[in-house]
């Protein structure tokens, strides 16, 4: 896998930054790798963009970042998930009541369904978009802060995309290139994240994981649901405000 593959010493590195938990700690994990960083935040048409932009742009701040923002609508055109169309809301959690497994089903065999909140081959767009920022700007490489709850429903998080998307670049870059895609935290879960990031000092105040809403978060979405519990399971109050904190802390 590409995250054992790391440079003899710091060099430049993209990080895909969306505003959330996963995405910062992976920040913040470059930095302590050596690596300067390349902050690139994209509004795709997605319903909390504001407040993801504010987050990504209040963390590249913090980290002393260059920060790179690109507007595309062709993900929100070609619609087909309930974080960009108007036909079908975003959903709650099965129960945002009871605690969300610490990690999904992660055998691919299994015929997990596909959420409506999963965007239609979204990290490879992302991807295509930082790799080609990142030979513009001679970066080394492109980290991502995909995670093991995310394999089940949605295919382009899982380690073998990742795999198969470093042959992409290697193919598709000038010979003298030579980027790394990362993804440090690909087998870890939710939690295990969090403890790094705990570790790491990220100021998750800065950061938005709400699929819903634009402030407060919701707290019952799935992707509340889940950052609810990874606080929980480490023994501390997620510091942003929720309409509807469930039984969390």
């Amino acid at each position: 896998m590409t995250d054992t593959d790391q440079p003899s010493g710091p060099g430049s590195a993209v990080v895909l930054a969306s505003g959330g938990i996963d995405s910062a700690t992976t920040a913040y994990e470059a930095r302590a790798r050596g690596y300067d960083l390349h902050f690139f935040h994209t509004s795709y048409g997605q319903h909390t963009e504001s407040k993801e932009y504010e987050c990504a742009r209040a963390q590249a701040d913090e980290l002393d970042a260059a920060f790179h923002h690109v507007e595309t609508d062709h993900l929100a055109r070609i619609d087909g998930s309930s974080l960009t169309g108007e036909s079908e809301a975003v959903p709650d959690a099965a129960d945002a009541d009871e605690p969300v497994p610490d990690a999904a089903d992660t055998d691919e065999t299994d015929p997990n369904e596909t959420p409506s909140t999963y965007v239609p081959f979204r990290n490879a767009n992302l991807l295509s978009m930082a790799v080609a920022y990142a030979e513009a700007n001679d970066c080394d490489a492109v980290f991502v802060g995909a995670h093991s709850e995310d394999h089940g429903g949605y295919p382009d998080c899982r380690p073998r995309f990742f795999e198969a998307f470093q042959r992409v670049v290697d193919t598709g870059t000038a010979d003298d290139t030579h980027i790394q895609i990362q993804a440090p935290f690909v087998e870890a879960s939710k939690t295990d994240i969090a403890v790094r990031g705990r570790e790491l000092a990220v100021p998750y105040e800065l950061t938005w994981s709400c699929y819903r809403d634009d402030e407060p978060a919701c707290g019952t979405c799935d992707s509340c649901a889940r950052r609810l519990n990874a606080f929980q399971n480490i023994g501390e109050r997620d510091p942003i405000e929720y309409t509807d904190r469930p039984s969390h802390p």
